[in-house]
């Protein structure tokens, strides 16, 4: 007798099915490393494609340690990001709600681009010295201080000019008088990915994914096709029942549907280099659907949900293993040839 084994069909992990609210990840959990100076919790960039490097193995665990050995990785744009204001926040039984906040007066001439995002007063005329002292005399309310942050896309591979505004926290400390004054010592200035990431150190990347429109049950959900040589009835690359319908058909049943945008998160991918120069990693010609890289730039082990130059959101690992190596890795060389080069195996 054939044992009776039907496994489900799609993962129950990534529901509901639908295409994500924003090309801009949200971030809900932020992890502060506390490691001993102020910083922004997270940073982001643009993908601008893939490539491999030559490194020096140094897991100890692994049977290759000490050895070179070839690794794909994912070339992140990270153009500065422009601090617009900053906004203190205060804890109600409603949670998080604004106590008050402070804009850059010099966003018009700094950052003209953010008012293709946000309206902006015809002046502004932020008395910050008093926002600080208002704020330092209630520290005490405050339960967390984030930076709103305009991207620099001019800066990048991509050509296009609208910047993304969003929140970032700042952290890596617990005196909140620090916190404030980090703040404000940032307000209207760029901060650069070094000023937060290291080389060797693991990051959460959230982004994107790619979109494939509309996507039938054996594609979104890898349900078996019925052989076409049986009798079956209105095709083959359908369910076979939708199963009980009452009280209602179950939402877990495959159907047809939106398959990819998504917002998904890849934890604990290896910082292997952060660079200032986009020459020493863009491929002759420009990286593929994106172009050549101009600043700074982050290599990152592994892959990256999102097609290029989709903005890919990364901050500190919030699930870290035990076993993960943060010294500064050592990589001997990065693959700058177009693929088009790279002969067949």
């Amino acid at each position: 007798m054939v044992k009776d084994h039907r496994p489900r069909r799609g993962s129950m992990g990534f529901y509901p099915r639908k295409r994500a609210r924003s090309i801009v990840a949200r971030v809900r959990t932020w992890v502060d490393p506390l490691i001993g100076r102020p910083m922004l919790l997270g940073f982001a960039g643009y993908k601008a494609g893939m490539a491999h490097v030559v490194m020096i193995e140094d897991r100890p665990t692994s049977p290759l340690y000490g050895k070179e050995i070839i690794v794909p990785v994912t070339i992140i744009d990270c153009p500065p990001l422009y601090v617009c204001g900053i906004r203190f926040y205060k804890a109600t039984p409603y949670g998080l709600l604004t106590m008050t906040e402070v804009w850059a007066n010099n966003i018009k001439e700094a950052h003209p681009d953010v008012e293709r995002v946000v309206t902006l007063p015809e002046k502004l005329e932020f008395n910050i010295d008093a926002v600080k002292k208002k704020v330092l005399d209630n520290l005490d309310a405050i339960e967390e201080i984030r930076a709103i942050v305009a991207t620099r896309p001019r800066l990048s591979g991509i050509g296009k000019k609208t910047p993304e505004v969003f929140e970032i926290p700042i952290g890596g400390v617990l005196d909140k008088a620090k916190l404030v004054e980090y703040a404000f010592s940032i307000l209207g200035k760029d901060v650069n990915v070094t000023d937060v990431f290291k080389e060797g150190w693991y990051v959460d990347v959230i982004s994107i994914t790619k979109g494939k429109g509309t996507a039938g049950v054996i594609k979104r959900f890898g349900v078996k096709e019925k052989p076409r040589w049986h009798k079956h009835r209105k095709g083959s690359r359908k369910i076979g029942s939708v199963g009980p319908q009452k009280p209602a058909v179950m939402f877990t049943t495959p159907m047809a549907g939106q398959l990819g945008f998504h917002q998904r998160t890849e934890y604990n991918k290896r910082i292997l280099k952060i660079g200032l120069d986009g020459s020493e990693v863009t491929p002759a010609g420009g990286f593929k659907h994106y172009g050549v890289i101009k600043g700074p730039y982050v290599v990152l082990a592994g892959s990256v949900p999102g097609p290029p130059k989709r903005l890919v959101k990364m901050r500190f690992p919030v699930r870290p293993r035990p076993s993960l190596i943060w010294d500064k890795p050592q990589v001997l060389w990065i693959s700058t040839k177009p693929i088009t080069e790279v002969p067949a195996v």
